[in-house]
């Protein structure tokens, strides 16, 4: 039986403050009830989509605290990522079957576009994306970003069942690390994660059920390209996804394997300036290596993701944090993730 639509529905926005957000001054979320369709109606290409699950993304709660770089709008909708019977994918927006930006350009959910914390929406067909099927509400609203990012850091699919390894940095256990490591198993790599605490990494090769799991913690042992070195028997790793951004480059550099190596900025945890010596970078010539940045990825690639994840029958259980929130308790969802205690993604259950 299709759902009654409401006139209206709950939606979260972004308070209406001018005041600049900062870490120990947020913005705070406000709760208000909207009309479910728009004014005009529906158009030719409208879908209006049921949200059950909303994952969260960093920098969601960046843009709360002052710290994301990127644009988004101040009384916007937060969340980038959701889960319908289809999942919107608005960046790019014209993505070609090659998975090339055709026209017009980055659309960042939840940023310069609103988001997905609410109840309904109202989708243009052309952005939505089969989820797969065999996986919860709460796992499929996890893929669309930190998934997609994960998937492009690690070159798949060319690189999967090719044997090599990848060291997948602080926080190990965040989303896009969590999706990588998922990816790594299932596509035959073999991972290294990082946290500092010990009691996180257990608790991932216990929930995965790979007891052998490589890993290190990152506070007891701090030279990473010393504990690569020692995990891969002096090799190096081929791929590295780089969570901490410029500070870790020349450590990076050392962990590569000899040859092909990659390096995927994909975050800046440890912020955004570093002290050494540009002349490090001549290393990528020595090893053949590359640095590359990774912004999500376009919608022929989170096809292909999804696909994989239907042929492997891969569960995201292990990505989701085991505290669920719901939609009435979405600060605390997010003041949660900011907290760093999760493990995962954090996750939303809207209805």
């Amino acid at each position: 039986m299709a759902p009654t639509i409401p006139t209206t529905s709950r939606v979260f926005r972004r308070a209406p403050t001018t005041a600049p957000p900062s870490p120990s001054t947020p913005l705070p979320l406000v709760l208000t009830s909207e009309p479910t369709l728009p004014a005009s109606g529906l158009g030719p290409h409208d879908v209006l989509l049921r949200v059950r699950a909303v994952a969260l993304n960093y920098r969601d709660v960046l843009m709360l605290r002052g710290g994301y770089p990127g644009g988004w709008s101040r009384r916007g909708f937060p969340g980038r990522t959701a889960r319908a019977r289809w999942s919107p994918w608005a960046r790019p927006w014209g993505a070609n079957v090659d998975g090339e930006i055709a026209e017009g350009g980055h659309v960042g959910l939840g940023g310069d576009v609103d988001g997905v914390l609410r109840e309904w929406a109202v989708w243009d067909e052309r952005v939505l994306v089969r989820v797969p099927e065999h996986l919860s509400w709460e796992e499929a609203s996890t893929i669309a970003c930190a998934g997609v990012t994960a998937w492009n850091a690690l070159n798949a699919p060319a690189s999967l069942g090719k044997g090599k390894s990848v060291l997948i940095q602080d926080p190990g256990t965040g989303g896009v690390s969590m999706f990588a490591l998922l990816i790594a198993l299932a596509g035959g790599l073999t991972p290294i994660i990082t946290s500092s605490s010990d009691a996180k990494l257990e608790a991932i090769r216990k929930s995965l059920g790979v007891p052998d799991l490589l890993g290190y913690n990152y506070r007891t042992a701090p030279d990473q390209a010393a504990e690569v070195k020692r995990l891969t028997s002096g090799k190096g790793v081929d791929i590295i996804v780089n969570n901490n951004g410029p500070a870790g480059i020349p450590a990076d550099l050392e962990s590569l394997a000899p040859y092909y190596g990659t390096i995927s900025v994909v975050g800046f945890l440890a912020g955004m300036t570093a002290d050494w010596n540009p002349g490090l970078l001549l290393g990528l010539i020595g090893k053949t290596a590359k640095i590359q940045g990774i912004t999500c990825g376009s919608r022929v690639e989170y096809e292909a993701l999804n696909q994989f994840f239907e042929e492997k029958e891969v569960s995201l259980k292990p990505l989701v944090d085991s505290r669920i929130f719901d939609f009435e308790d979405s600060q605390a969802a997010f003041d949660y993730l900011w907290s760093g205690k999760h493990v995962g993604k954090v996750v939303i259950r809207v209805s």
